[in-house]
């Protein structure tokens, strides 16, 4: 089995990537001062700076082929060296067509989780998975309508993800919802209102696509360390520390988009503190 590939029972999870993000430690997390990140040196790049993976799940499970996320989108023909923009070419690495996915389910509406939802040719947008139905939080769909809100923490919404209804695509969620006899959305709110993640549950074996309740492996232990992305601080804190308790306390599988790819493993506790062991 590939490295980007593992089994949940019967589930099977392909770790995909539409590139990576890189930022300066006191712009991405500028309450936290950059002392405190001696102990997670090696969770940061030789800049000290920290580096997201693009993360997408491609789940098969009885016939269906679900995608989690759906990354940046493609590179602006202004910025052909974007570090993003490549989730196409990692189908095609991977043997499957966009015309496989039946259901496109988004963690939450921010940009790099959108981004190839839809193609856009002389004004009109195209599904790019066009046999797919787009599932999200109906408080997101909510927020990112906003003005006051949309154009800093939703900027591709008019773009990426409105234009879904207009094609009749769009499925909204409210609270837990099952979306496959193995997949379940669970509200883990904070990064944004209605922020999902993912369980997949099969043959008495269990994994979270965690979305971005963590950005950093750092973040499994320092669950109060909080980043400018998150909405609503104190929310994500809590939703963290619950979540982290959880899955040490359960042994879940975790798929985490923006740890290094694949992003699967799991949290492990050494001497009172909590860690990431990557698989």
């Amino acid at each position: 089995m590939a490295n980007n590939v593992i089994r949940v029972g019967n589930v099977e999870i392909m770790s995909l990537s539409d590139g990576a993000l890189e930022f300066d430690l006191c712009n991405f997390f500028p309450t936290i001062p950059q002392e405190l990140w001696q102990p997670y040196e090696s969770h940061l790049t030789a800049e000290h700076h920290v580096r997201f993976n693009l993360g997408s799940y491609l789940i098969r499970s009885e016939g269906r082929t679900v995608l989690v996320d759906t990354g940046m989108g493609p590179k602006p023909a202004e910025m052909p060296e974007a570090p993003w923009g490549i989730l196409m070419d990692e189908f095609k690495a991977h043997g499957v067509r966009p015309e496989e996915v039946d259901m496109v389910v988004m963690t939450h509406l921010h940009r790099d989780h959108v981004g190839w939802n839809l193609r856009s040719q002389n004004g009109k947008y195209t599904p790019t998975f066009p046999n797919a139905r787009y599932w999200m939080s109906a408080k997101d769909w909510e927020v990112c309508h906003q003005p006051e809100v949309q154009k800093d923490r939703f900027p591709n919404a008019p773009t990426c993800v409105w234009p879904l209804a207009e094609l009749g695509l769009v499925e909204l969620m409210n609270g837990e919802h099952t979306l496959t006899r193995d997949l379940t959305a669970v509200p883990t709110p904070g990064h944004t209102p209605g922020h999902m993640s993912i369980m997949i549950t099969s043959q008495g074996e269990r994994a979270l696509i965690l979305g971005d309740v963590v950005h950093n492996p750092a973040q499994v232990h320092e669950t109060d360390w909080v980043s400018r992305a998150d909405m609503d601080p104190e929310v994500t804190r809590q939703t963290r520390r619950t979540l982290m308790e959880r899955l040490d306390r359960e042994g879940i599988t975790v798929a985490a988009g923006h740890f290094p790819a694949p992003g699967f493993g799991k949290i492990v506790r050494l001497e009172g503190r909590r860690y990431w062991q990557g698989f």
